[in-house]
């Protein structure tokens, strides 16, 4: 294997990281990689200013300071991985340093927003289609739970409890059990009793969430899925699965969650991961403030 499939599988199965993290980061290395092949440098031989340069390239190409962050941290860690290998003595990305960007906070749904998206499954109750029945199942529990799309879409049958009202979400690094809100479970209700078992492809399929042709869900089908139910419901903002996260992270913290329960629930490893949405709420008050007091302009 080269180093690229080498590096693959360092981050699997040694490092532990997300898929989307792994995805990232072998999208950015590849990237770099033919970078300095035009350049006919080796990985080998490329040193801090060689680092550099790629950078700037980037910057030129006019990528966000987020995207330069995360290119950053995929070199460094490639280079960690080549240094651990014992092809280099020396990480030349190790004392690259970027100007501090001021983070973006995450773009949320209004509670507006939130009734009228979910609003268009109201009174259908399993007097519905299979698909709508999963849709609606899916969409209440990534609201519900603030789960990833990625843990979203691995789901098994197994890790679902009625009963209970929780669910056990399998991270990359921990697993977790999140309560679910009374909808989400009569939504996953709904679908396991009346459109799962006409939907897999066996009975024993483990794969809580199939698509038409009765395999797992894929990220790129959810995807499409979200974005019908944004057009269907008129709203403009950009919907995505991780902005439902982060509805889920900034609705709860608003409604007197701590913070050390939502990094539970989110399955963040550093509580500075989590502490973003104090701010997100925070934005949003000063914002109906301004446009709800009487003196405000």
């Amino acid at each position: 294997m080269n180093n690229s499939d080498l590096f693959e599988n360092y981050l699997t199965t040694e490092k532990r990281v997300a898929e989307n993290t792994r995805t990232s980061y072998l999208c950015d290395v590849n990237q770099y990689l033919r970078f300095i092949e035009r350049k006919d440098i080796t990985p080998l031989a490329a040193d801090g200013d060689v680092i550099t340069a790629y950078i700037e390239w980037l910057r030129k190409c006019g990528k966000s300071g987020s995207t330069l962050s995360r290119s950053v941290s995929a070199l460094k860690c490639f280079y960690s991985f080549l240094r651990l290998k014992g092809e280099i003595d020396v990480n030349p990305v190790q004392n690259i340093l970027l100007d501090k960007q001021e983070r973006k906070l995450p773009e949320i749904l209004s509670d507006d927003e939130i009734g009228r998206f979910f609003g268009q499954f109201a009174g259908l109750g399993g007097r519905t289609g299979f698909k709508c029945m999963r849709d609606h199942a899916m969409l209440e529990l990534l609201y519900a739970t603030g789960i990833r799309v990625s843990e979203l879409v691995t789901l098994d049958f197994s890790d679902v409890n009625l009963d209970d009202g929780t669910l056990l979400c399998r991270g990359s690094s921990k697993v977790r059990i999140i309560p679910m809100y009374p909808m989400a479970v009569q939504a996953l209700r709904d679908y396991i009793i009346s459109a799962r078992p006409f939907m897999i492809a066996d009975n024993s399929s483990e794969p809580l969430f199939v698509n038409v042709s009765g395999e797992r869900m894929s990220r790129q089908g959810f995807w499409k899925i979200v974005k019908s139910y944004q057009q269907k419901a008129g709203i403009r903002k950009d919907i995505t699965p991780h902005m439902l996260r982060h509805s889920f992270a900034a609705h709860l913290l608003a409604n007197g969650a701590d913070l050390q329960s939502l990094q539970t629930m989110l399955g963040h490893s550093d509580i500075s991961s989590t502490q973003v949405y104090s701010k997100v709420v925070s934005r949003e008050l000063r914002e109906v403030y301004q446009r709800s007091h009487p003196r405000a302009s």
